[in-house]
């Protein structure tokens, strides 16, 4: 009988859970299975047993259980079933691997930068030329505006050459979140970071890079643009090959592109305060000015053109209008006396005399706005570009206020709606359907289950948490550690277009695809998936924009839990 073994490819951490299953294809009379945890000399350091637990509905497959959570000895070890003649790769047991996977996912960002060049003293063999500079944009003929704009910098969304403040609103906000949690960690950085070949920029730098972007996507009405395109889908080419076969625009503007920029730019100004306090307000001026407009057009919808570039609509926004004010209340009344002053600058409509009366005006408005919402809107078990209120939760949990313990309350139920859903499955995940960009998910809900921890401080939620991050890392059906460059078995043909037109071998690695996607929606380019089970529902192939594509709303819930997880270690 074949046996299969599903384990955290990378490693594990020292003193945290460490288990895996052992799958067959047909069931088995027994009720465990022996195995052995062998060091880099081949010497048995534990025998256990796994048990039996269950039929994996999704996958046909039925399960074991194996746990060697008492080896706790840093080192190469690899996991031996004897009885079937099957052995695990190696893998190793330290918190480095850890450590390596959030440098890697944090410069992946670095590698999806538009309209600069990347050197080979950071990039290595992924250096490129700047293309794509974006500086003087033409607006798309459907908006029926002359002119040109500036829209350069920001990064790539996903594995096309587009660039998109709709969920890069929500990306930024969820790396954001781990700096806020984590200000002194080595990866989140500061004035005093210092450049270096294996990390350029610190995950300060890079995200300021996406806002600056931000910035200038701003209309000089408060109004912000929805994204940056090109006429038509680009072909698997370089974005230098891009840049001279076809012209880009600008699109837009609408509700929810303002409203992402309103919660992302109000939260930079708490994150950047101390660390370049007129960034921050400038920051902050702008999100006042955008939120403006939104109130003024609270139903401007967005671009329908997708011919060269996603489309990112979305028809409730009252979980992006809450994101937007929680995120401004909590900036203005950090504020405090400065409000006035960011108000007379970001109101075209203010005068300065009653600045300081329209800012207060502002405050007690949304003030009266957010029991309604929190009303409407309790927290999602993970962030979507589609469901954003887990931010305006987070702003509210992370404020000294009279909304602090319901918001961090909030959150805790939230996550043992999670722990119940993860006893469930035999992958302890907390998702019921593999759908595209399922791998986002799953790092969403590992991300809210560390909030619980943070606040709460209950073990339950860190190991739960850290089983849906070992998910993403091999331990699932499909044996893929699903980001590139993480292990023996990373995806080599990613649907995207860097990786596949710079002549380099390797894809660029740090790099999160989408994962198991049972909707298939890329059948018509048949991709070779791994099995007709919904489970099975992945292939590394380029073709498969529906399980292999990258995404930055992917990366950085990931991102975020490994620098939560890192932190949060026994």
């Amino acid at each position: 009988m074949d046996a299969r073994i599903h384990y955290c490819q990378p490693g594990y951490a020292l003193s945290s859970s460490k288990t895996f299953l052992i799958a067959f294809g047909e069931e088995a009379s027994f009720a465990e299975v022996k195995f052995k945890i062998l060091d880099a000399s081949s010497k048995c350091v534990f025998e256990g047993v796994a048990e039996k637990i269950c039929r994996c509905d999704y996958t046909g497959e039925f399960l074991y259980r194996g746990d060697f959570s008492a080896v706790t000895a840093p080192g190469q070890y690899k996991i031996v079933l004897e009885c079937f003649n099957v052995a695990s790769h190696v893998f190793e047991i330290s918190n480095e691997w850890l450590a390596r996977e959030a440098k890697a996912n944090i410069k992946s960002f670095y590698y999806q930068r538009s309209g600069v060049e990347l050197p080979a003293k950071f990039a290595g063999a992924w250096a490129r030329p700047a293309a794509h500079l974006d500086d003087k944009l033409e607006f798309h003929p459907t908006m029926n505006r002359s002119g040109i704009w500036n829209a350069h910098g920001g990064w790539y969304d996903a594995g096309d050459y587009g660039k998109y403040i709709v969920n890069g609103g929500v990306s930024v906000a969820t790396l954001m979140l781990a700096c806020e949690l984590r200000k002194k960690s080595e990866f989140v950085g500061g004035a005093s970071f210092r450049e270096s070949f294996e990390q350029p920029v610190s995950l300060l730098d890079e995200i300021r890079f996406e806002l600056e972007f931000f910035l200038r996507m701003q209309d000089d009405d408060g109004g912000v643009f929805f994204k940056v395109t090109p006429y038509r889908w680009d072909g698997f080419v370089t974005p230098a090959e891009s840049d001279a076969l076809q012209k880009r625009y600008i699109l837009g503007k609408s509700t929810s592109s303002a409203l992402n920029f309103v919660g992302a730019l109000a939260q930079a100004y708490r994150v950047y305060a101390n660390v370049d306090a007129e960034f921050a307000t400038k920051c902050l001026k702008a999100s006042i000015r955008a939120y403006l407009w939104a109130e003024q057009n609270p139903e401007v919808d967005w671009p329908h053109n997708t011919e060269g570039s996603g489309g990112y609509g979305d028809p409730d926004l009252s979980d992006d209008f809450f994101w937007a004010r929680a995120m401004l209340y909590r900036a203005l009344v950090e504020t405090g006396d400065a409000a006035g002053n960011a108000f007379a600058d970001g109101n075209a409509f203010a005068d300065d005399n009653t600045a300081k009366e329209n800012a207060a005006e502002l405050l007690k408005r949304i003030e009266a706005q957010l029991p309604a919402d929190m009303e409407a809107l309790l927290p999602t078990y993970g962030l979507q570009w589609r469901s954003t209120q887990n931010l305006a939760w987070f702003a509210l949990a992370t404020m000294d206020g009279k909304w602090t313990e319901k918001a961090r309350m909030a959150f805790k139920y939230t996550a043992e709606e999670i722990l119940k859903l993860q006893k469930e499955d035999p992958y302890s995940l907390s998702i019921r359907k593999f759908i595209w960009g399922s791998n986002g998910d799953i790092a969403n809900h590992a991300l809210t289950l560390y909030l619980a921890y943070e606040w709460f401080g209950d073990a339950k939620y860190r190991v739960a948490a850290m089983e849906q991050i070992e998910f993403v890392y091999g331990r699932n059906p499909v044996d893929v550690s699903f980001v590139t460059g993480s292990a023996w078995s990373s995806p080599k043909f990613p649907h995207h277009r860097i990786s596949h037109s710079d002549g380099v071998v390797e894809p660029v690695p740090g790099l999160v695809v989408g994962g198991i996607n049972v909707d298939r929606q890329d059948t018509h380019r048949n991709p070779h998936y791994l099995g007709d089970a919904p489970g099975m529902s992945y292939a590394d192939e380029q073709c498969s924009f529906a399980s292999n594509e990258v995404a930055i709303n992917w990366s950085a819930p990931l991102t975020a839990a490994l620098l939560l997880s890192i932190s949060s270690l026994p």
